[in-house]
């Protein structure tokens, strides 16, 4: 039984946490927030384990000025920042080259194809089990011209081993008739589901694990300095000793990464999300509009529509524009919404190439990295989770990890 420190209190934290004590170690987890209150909080709930297509990919080159210049893009960017941020973006232009994409694609998939049966073990619980809503996914396009430029990327979900179906436009007012009559085509993604309410899931996780001994730490932690027989985390200018040290913080995590000799570019994506509070009956099934770039989930509270990429950093003012664009679309797609009763902004970790880091640092094996899910890390979270245990055990991961090493970049 070693002792094990958690730098992130979220999806996966909590999940490598889980893991973690099933191999009988003692975990202590670090977070100043508390449990999910980060970006785990305010994602859009779904499992996508279908999600293995990036956002580099080969279509920024042709669509990445109208995104930029529309008012109605999904994707911003913070002007102010793109000099802080010039560095990540070059290198996100080069990871969306066909071959680099593809290979993205490729590494998202292998991970996603785990997905299910990292989550397994947590669902083998009645009470964590009962936030699950075991309903497929569907994707809209409001045109044939726009489904048909995604069809390239469809192609290779599918050639990368995910099902689904494509739906007429009769097909979709069948399968959700409240949605407005807009929308012409549509992918129901098999085997789907998501979260009632994501943040409850975690909530419960939380109070399992700790009645089994997990700590948690509402505290700063400031370094973590590698050693050949552990490591040593400094938590509000305290220094203490652990065998092993996990950095799971996000999009927070590229200092400690830097801290244990491995230079990450690692961004945030800032993100958003509106509530409709009672209106989950008009949906079935969480619902996402491809072109509007957002999710539509029903959830025991409401609907939350979320979605949304800002590159703008860390400032905690929210972007009105993009609220009211969730807004705005929302309502167009489903036309009996009344008016949402909350926003929320949250920080995605991005790495350019879309992919995340899962592996040991370079100045020691006792740190390990699990961060730079970007959109999955609900999704991963289980998966990650295991093999974060399996790389502190010593034992062979369920898949070559090579594509997630930190020294990639």
């Amino acid at each position: 039984m070693s002792d094990i420190a958690i730098v992130g209190a979220g999806f996966i934290g909590l999940a490598s946490a889980a893991a973690l004590m099933r191999d009988g170690h003692r975990v202590t987890l670090f977070d100043p927030s508390g449990v999910g209150q980060g970006a785990s909080y305010g994602n859009a709930g779904t499992f996508a384990h279908y999600a293995c297509i990036p956002v580099n990919n080969p279509s920024v080159f042709r669509d990445l000025p109208r995104f930029l210049l529309s008012n109605e893009s999904p994707f911003r960017l913070r002007w102010s920042y793109l000099p802080q941020l010039a560095p990540w973006l070059v290198r996100f232009m080069l990871s969306s080259l066909p071959r680099r994409y593809e290979a993205s694609a490729g590494a998202l998939a292998s991970l996603l194809g785990c997905a299910q049966d990292g989550y397994a073990p947590l669902l083998k619980a009645a009470e964590l089990a009962r936030f699950v809503r075991p309903r497929e996914c569907l994707y809209l396009y409001s045109s044939v011209a726009t489904f048909d430029a995604a069809r390239p990327a469809l192609d290779l979900r599918r050639k990368l081993g995910v099902a689904f179906d494509v739906l007429s436009a009769t097909d979709i007012r069948a399968l959700e008739p409240s949605l407005a009559p807009i929308f012409e085509r549509g992918v129901l993604f098999s085997d789907s589901w998501h979260f009632s309410d994501p943040q409850g899931f975690l909530q419960t996780l939380y109070g399992r694990l700790a009645a089994q001994g997990l700590t948690l730490e509402r505290s700063v932690v400031s370094a973590v300095q590698p050693a050949a027989d552990g490591a040593t985390l400094t938590a509000d200018g305290v220094a203490r000793r652990f065998s092993h040290v996990v950095i799971a913080t996000g999009a927070y995590s590229a200092r400690f990464a830097k801290q244990c000799g491995d230079t990450v570019p690692l961004d945030t994506e800032r993100g958003y999300h509106v509530r409709y509070p009672g209106a989950q009956q008009l949906i079935s099934r969480p619902v996402g509009w491809a072109e509007r770039g957002f999710y539509m989930t029903p959830m025991s509270d409401g609907i939350r529509v979320a979605g949304t990429v800002e590159l703008g950093g860390f400032k905690a003012t929210q972007n009105r524009s993009l609220l009211d664009l969730l807004t705005f679309s929302s309502k167009r797609a489903l036309p009996t919404l009344d008016e949402p009763d909350s926003s929320w902004l949250g920080f995605r970790p991005t790495l350019p190439d879309g992919v995340p880091v899962l592996d040991r640092s370079s100045a020691s094996e006792r740190v390990i990295y699990a961060f730079g899910h970007q959109h999955l890390g609900l999704t991963l979270a289980g998966i990650s989770g295991r093999i974060v245990a399996d790389l502190i055990a010593g034992r062979a991961p369920p898949l070559d990890l090579a594509p997630y090493a930190a020294t990639r970049f």
